[in-house]
């Protein structure tokens, strides 16, 4: 059985880089290091503010020990890691400009009076679930053993389950915003550049800057 350094080693970068800041946060808020407060996204943020470090870290704190900090972290992670294998290989720029576009539209997202979220990281999390759904409608997926459901609702079932062990709907209110976002990355790629365009623009891949600095095949 592979240890910890191996474990992270198989993980592709984009992924693991998300996965060991976003530990590296939750630990530096338990030993009190840091406060949330230091860390959320405020529902005033407006948009000369936009480049704060907050507009950052609110995309790494997923909360407080707890199940439901277990259960998105164990998803985010399972569902980033196959995406990044499988759509984006040896693609880290085409993968992190996915994740930087969703970013910014949950960001304005956050800018509605509709919106009282502070942390952006559950809603982030939930883009590549979405996507890697509509990529594989036709791939059974178990929940926990009990019902098999196809990969297309998982995300609502993920929703579901949230409001379940939070026992409101406002907790899945984060996780709409992630399918939402990723309705909208999901199209972009997969219906409109291809239907539509018929080819790349700025929205469907990275700038060639970023691609020689991640170092795209």
């Amino acid at each position: 059985m592979p240890g910890p350094i191996a474990w992270l080693a198989q993980i592709p970068p984009v992924t693991r880089t998300w996965l060991l800041l976003s530990l590296l946060t939750s630990l530096a808020v338990h030993s009190h290091l840091l406060t949330p407060l230091q860390l959320y996204s405020p529902a005033s943020l407006s948009l000369s503010s936009l480049l704060t470090t907050r507009t950052i870290t609110t995309f790494l704190y997923f909360g407080t020990l707890s199940l439901d900090l277990m259960f998105h972290l164990f998803f985010f992670m399972r569902y980033s890691r196959i995406l990044e294998d499988s759509s984006f290989p040896a693609q880290p720029a085409a993968y992190l400009w996915l994740l930087l576009q969703s970013a910014v539209l949950l960001l304005l997202m956050s800018l509605t009076p509709l919106v009282n979220t502070p942390f952006l990281s559950s809603a982030l999390a939930f883009v590549p679930i979405y996507v890697w759904s509509r990529r594989h409608p036709s791939t059974p997926i178990s929940l926990f053993g009990l019902v098999t459901i196809g990969a297309p609702y998982l995300p609502y079932a993920l929703i579901a389950f949230t409001v379940l062990i939070n026992g409101e709907w406002r907790a899945a209110q984060a996780d709409l915003m992630g399918c939402a976002v990723g309705h909208v990355a999901w199209f972009i790629r997969d219906v409109w550049a291809r239907e539509m365009v018929g080819g790349k623009s700025v929205l469907t891949h990275p700038p060639e800057a970023l691609q020689r600095l991640l170092g795209d095949a």
